[in-house]
């Protein structure tokens, strides 16, 4: 059978893993990139942040014409859904991008090869696919295959009256009641979607609070705002089992009344994919929840084998398996390679959108940390005036000694395009002083940002 050869082989083109096969292209290696999907991307950008951010999008856009435009002198009358266009809109922004990511690989002189993969040594990859079986070689591997939705025992899902994030992001009509399992990212911006749309959303959560992990004021504030949106939270609450009968769902719970419902998300967080690839074969031995134990250069313990993203440690973000996979990819070749874990934001793209970066205010209680903070409304900035989006604030939290920047948390007007400058603050070891004393373009949402930073020192000026 012939070998390919190449200097490095990625498997998976996810955000990590295309990101990575360019920068070894650009480093001047030989690179092949293995993906099962017909379709380049990954998860991400396939069935996961692109589309929901379409339909977030365009679901806002359909709730404002029938909610807010009359406010800001715009009669929009005879409002109506097209839910098919809306889907289709959607379709048309991912295969965009999928050209995109395809049209990259070309410019860079990456090997593309579809199928599954398979790790037969640590310097081997067969693909597998229905057509004919290849063999690849490289001195040095990435693994980068993602991850996939979890799932909770007692609840089978058909993909039609019970899914999964990937079932939410292509319903064929809007839900008259959805239940939505999990009060996380995923779950609260695909909820919001088909509340705007028209559905009766029940977000079930076993935690006492949503968005468990994120800043407890912050989490606090965004409860109030989707409750008075209509979305209906019940919490702490434990899921048994899901019956499914004809058209209907009933979702039984401890201590409750089963609730009755035509579509249910389950939306429970996810899990590395790393089953079938070999790894264990070759003596990796993957962690509890399946991902793959690496050093802080990536590297396995089978020498050559590496692995980014999903599959590791650290929050499932593609931004995250992004870095990793430059870093990854920069240390082989150049020797140096660094991720700076503090810095990664997050973002929640609901209405009011959350974002944040750094420290929350319990983690620098529970390390009784000395901090200081300071905190400013999205009411009294002028720009979120002119918006009509007034809901919110931005929480900066700083060393009391230093006042180096320690953590920021914004829920409010573009809050995920917000957080970028106090990533790029804390990155160069900037001070809230440093952020107050920079001059912000008037009027702009980034003087909301401002404020905080005076607001540390209490000196805020317009409150």
């Amino acid at each position: 059978m012939n070998v390919s050869k190449f200097d490095l082989i990625v498997v998976g083109a996810g955000p990590g893993g295309y990101v990575a096969a360019i920068r070894a292209s650009q480093l001047g290696l030989k690179v092949a990139c293995v993906e099962r999907e017909p379709a380049l991307g990954g998860t991400c950008l396939r069935v996961g942040c692109i589309p929901s951010k379409a339909l977030l999008e365009s679901s806002e856009a359909f709730h404002r014409a029938q909610h807010e435009w009359a406010g800001m002198g715009v009669l929009a009358k005879g409002v109506s859904l097209d839910l098919e266009a809306m889907m289709r809109r959607k379709t048309q922004v991912v295969e965009t991008l999928v050209r995109g990511v395809a049209a990259l690989f070309k410019k860079n002189n990456i090997t593309r090869y579809e199928g599954t993969a398979k790790l037969e040594n640590p310097q081997t990859v067969i693909v597998a696919s229905a057509k004919e079986r290849i063999v690849l070689a490289a001195p040095k591997i990435i693994v980068a295959t993602g991850s996939k939705p979890a799932s909770l025992p007692g609840i089978v899902m058909d993909g039609k009256l019970v899914g999964d994030s990937t079932d939410a992001l292509a319903y064929a009509e809007v839900p008259n009641e959805l239940v939505v399992i999990g009060g996380g990212y995923i779950g609260l911006e695909l909820g919001s979607v088909w509340q705007r749309l028209g559905s009766h959303v029940t977000v079930l959560e076993f935690q006492k609070r949503i968005l468990f992990g994120l800043d407890e004021e912050i989490a606090a504030e965004a409860h109030k705002s989707f409750a008075k949106q209509g979305l209906e939270f019940r919490l702490g609450t434990k899921v048994n089992r899901v019956l499914t009968r004809d058209s209907t769902c009933a979702v039984e719970m401890e201590g409750a009344e089963p609730i009755k419902c035509d579509r249910m998300l389950v939306a429970v967080g996810r899990v590395p994919n790393t089953a079938g690839l070999g790894l264990e074969e070759l003596g990796i031995e993957l962690n509890r929840n399946g991902s793959i134990p690496v050093d802080e250069h990536f590297k396995t313990k089978c020498d050559g084998i590496y692995a980014i993203g999903d599959v590791v440690a650290g929050p499932m973000l593609a931004h995250k398996a992004e870095e990793e996979g430059m870093a990854c990819v920069e240390q082989m070749v150049t020797g140096y390679g660094h991720v700076d874990y503090n810095t990664i934001a997050g973002v929640v793209y609901t209405h009011p959108q959350i974002a944040f970066v750094g420290k929350t205010e319990g983690q620098l209680k529970d390390a009784k940390a000395n901090y200081t903070k300071g905190s400013f409304p999205f009411r009294a900035n002028a720009r979120a005036r002119t918006l009509g989006d007034v809901d919110g604030f931005v929480k900066i939290l700083a060393d009391a000694q230093t006042d180096r920047i320690l953590g920021v948390h914004i829920i409010g007007p573009n809050a995920g395009d917000l957080i970028n400058e106090a990533s790029a603050a804390m990155a160069f070891g900037a001070s809230s002083e440093d952020l107050a004393r920079t001059c912000h373009a008037h009027p702009t949402l980034g003087e909301a940002l401002r404020e905080a930073a005076l607001a540390v020192d209490r000196r805020a000026i317009h409150i």
